[in-house]
């Protein structure tokens, strides 16, 4: 399967891949291409111009800073999975990104190409959302800031807009004693999550003070399980009142059903990796 012809663009740097897009709307970024390129090849779509961030050192690496940490967004899985710094702060990132793909895949492809695809079957987003993650962008005429919540809009969609480029992915550093987990379902072709589910949780008096759960791969887009959360704040760390939350896992969700998994099969695996990722999450979480 051969791409339609398209021009190819290098820029030194982010201003200048800036300036690209804005001569050239109907242009695509190309970070990891891991996703871009099959589609290219499959011609699902045809871009006349790529623009290739890849190379910009600017948009690259993992630095602490004063609460939080910051991700450049062509950053790959591998570096992310193996950095010291995200070991130690974030492992639940650590964590999600060893789960991504297979080896080729981590070593090649970028935490911000996943972000800005937007599958919903990817793994990332479940965990930039429980963590609460901002996502820095810049275009010709300023900068902003999304918040994980707002960045993922609907299938393949996410809140970056047409002249704007993913920069880096800032990450509160949690508080002592914050329990994380992510365990998913992999497609046994693709990797990708079935169902995916993120968990972050801190006791507080022999009960569950604060959590957060998220779920990719079961609707549209990835997820905060709200329903889950109010359940089981305040409630007693044992399984009789995690699985009750759980049963909330896929509520009021647009289920995905597919040749693979029915929607009742995907809202069961839902429930069941909500359990086991809070179970898993509980475990590694300090008590006061």
């Amino acid at each position: 399967m051969i791409p339609a012809a398209f021009e190819y663009h290098r820029p030194a740097s982010v201003d200048e891949a800036l300036q690209l897009l804005q001569r050239l709307p109907d242009a695509k970024l190309l970070a990891g291409g891991h996703s871009l390129l099959p589609m290219m090849k499959l011609r699902v779509v045809s871009p006349p111009h790529l623009i290739d961030l890849s190379r910009l050192q600017e948009l690259r690496g993992i630095r602490e800073e004063p609460g939080r940490i910051v991700i450049g967004a062509v950053t790959t899985h591998w570096e992310i999975e193996a950095s010291p710094v995200v070991r130690a702060t974030l492992p639940l990132l650590a964590e999600t990104a060893a789960r991504v793909g297979d080896v080729q895949v981590r070593n090649a492809g970028t935490v911000g190409g996943s972000l800005v695809h937007a599958d919903p079957a990817a793994d990332y987003p479940a965990t930039i959302l429980v963590l609460e993650a901002e996502m820095a962008v810049r275009a010709v005429g300023g900068a902003r800031l999304i918040p994980a919540g707002e960045f993922f809009t609907g299938v393949l969609a996410s809140a970056v807009a047409a002249g704007e480029v993913l920069t880096d992915v800032h990450i509160p550093i949690p508080p002592a004693g914050t329990g994380t987990a992510y365990l998913k379902f992999p497609h046994p072709a693709s990797g990708f999550a079935v169902v995916g589910a993120a968990a972050w949780v801190r006791r507080h008096g022999g009960r569950i003070g604060e959590v957060r759960v998220a779920l990719t791969g079961v609707g549209p887009v990835a997820y905060r399980a709200r329903g889950v959360e109010q359940a089981l704040s305040g409630q007693g760390a044992d399984d009789a009142s995690i699985a009750a939350a759980a049963e909330h896992a896929a509520e009021g969700v647009d289920v995905n059903e597919d040749v693979f998994a029915t929607a009742a099969y995907r809202s069961h695996l839902a429930r069941v990796f909500t359990k086991r990722a809070l179970r898993a999450a509980l475990a590694r979480a300090g008590g006061d």
